[in-house]
């Protein structure tokens, strides 16, 4: 039978964000690269918040910015960033006139986007967004030709100006699959073709993080990093700084003997008395269920394993003999000092680490420094 919990404390799950690995991460690709380094501050900048992440990049270095939506565009620009920035992920009815006035640059991934925004009468910069092997955004290859010809159209008229071709490689994380040399070829080929009929594009980029990090033939004029900037690296061929450090005090800890299980489905019943500590973390916080029975935090300076289910609100960790109380701290992921990684995470929980960074929840208390 279990002793009597401990009373719980107030609880205040921390992440905090470490700008100075943003910052050295930074002048690292900008010193790697021959052109310049758009830094892409997409998704809140990975989860590690927008504005911060966005400054720290351009002061050190970086010389565009990237984002998926135009309201993330608008945000940088609140940031006080005076930077071009790019959005490449917006529907046919993107406020054009919003671009314009905000000076935000849009990606065209097809006719129809092109034909709306050079209809709605607002000048505004544009990168044509090429498909080159991800049969995802950007315009399919047998579009190419139409897309350049009506972009040199609309140039010419005055309705945009036509500043970069786009476009992203699948494989470039796997530095000798063949589809990142196909992938190249076919830009270069849209490149090509959009020179051809006329327009002259200041910036072709293609390259993300990984194809900076291992295809050196992908950089051309502009390479976009947003995982790199805070220290992820899907290409496994880089030592680069982690930012973030997840960390909680142990809201409840209890004496339980052999045989007592614990969780919902009883996934895990002691085999020995131990001692379990409750934490006020769960999957709405971000942490992954997937990684139940697999996860580790560092509390009392010792790893110790997640058991049981990992719920909405709360996860158990078996402490064994450690003394641990209520109010001590529980670091659930690190830099790596010792602690458990972000990469250690998505493995446990079968993802990639970019999941678990943008998945921490509102609930979940920042501090950047």
């Amino acid at each position: 039978m279990s002793a009597p919990a401990r009373a719980a404390v107030r609880t205040a799950p921390t992440l905090a964000v470490d700008l100075s690995a943003v910052a050295e991460n930074t002048r690292r690709f900008v010193r790697a690269v021959p052109g310049e380094v758009m830094a892409v501050v997409k998704a809140d900048g990975f989860g590690h918040g927008l504005a911060a992440v966005a400054r720290t990049a351009v002061a050190n270095g970086a010389t565009w910015l990237g984002v998926t939506s135009l309201a993330e565009g608008v945000a940088v620009r609140a940031a006080g960033v005076n930077e071009p920035v790019l959005s490449w992920l917006n529907p046919v009815e993107v406020e054009v006139a919003a671009a314009a006035r905000h000076r935000i640059d849009l990606a065209v991934p097809s006719l129809r986007h092109l034909d709306a925004i050079a209809a709605a009468q607002h000048h505004v910069r544009i990168h044509l967004q090429l498909d080159t092997g991800m049969a995802r955004d950007g315009a399919a290859p047998d579009e190419w030709a139409s897309l350049m010809a009506a972009a040199r159209r609309a140039e010419v008229a005055g309705r945009v100006t036509v500043v970069g071709i786009m476009g992203h490689l699948a494989m470039a994380a796997w530095p000798g699959h063949p589809a990142n040399s196909r992938g190249t070829e076919e830009f270069l080929r849209g490149v090509a073709m959009a020179e051809r009929s006329g327009l002259r594009p200041a910036v072709r980029h293609l390259a993300a993080t990984a194809a900076t990090l291992t295809l050196p033939s992908a950089h051309l004029d502009m390479v976009r990093i947003g995982a790199g900037l805070v220290g992820i690296d899907p290409s496994d061929s880089a030592s680069l700084r982690r930012a973030l450090r997840l960390t909680t005090p142990v809201a409840q800890v209890r004496r339980v003997e052999a045989g007592v299980g614990i969780g919902y489905g009883h996934t895990r019943v002691t085999c020995r008395p131990t001692t379990l500590a409750l934490l006020p973390l769960g999957y709405a916080d971000g942490l992954p269920r997937s990684a139940s029975g697999r996860a580790q935090v560092l509390v009392a300076g010792r790893r110790c394993p997640v058991v049981g289910v990992i719920s909405m609100d709360q996860t158990v960790v078996d402490v064994g003999e450690c003394p641990v109380e209520p109010g001590d701290e529980a670091v659930v992921f690190g830099p790596g000092d010792g602690e458990p990684t972000v990469d250690e995470w998505a493995a446990w929980a079968g993802t990639i680490p970019h999941e678990i960074v943008t998945g921490i929840g509102s609930r979940v208390s920042r501090s950047v420094r």
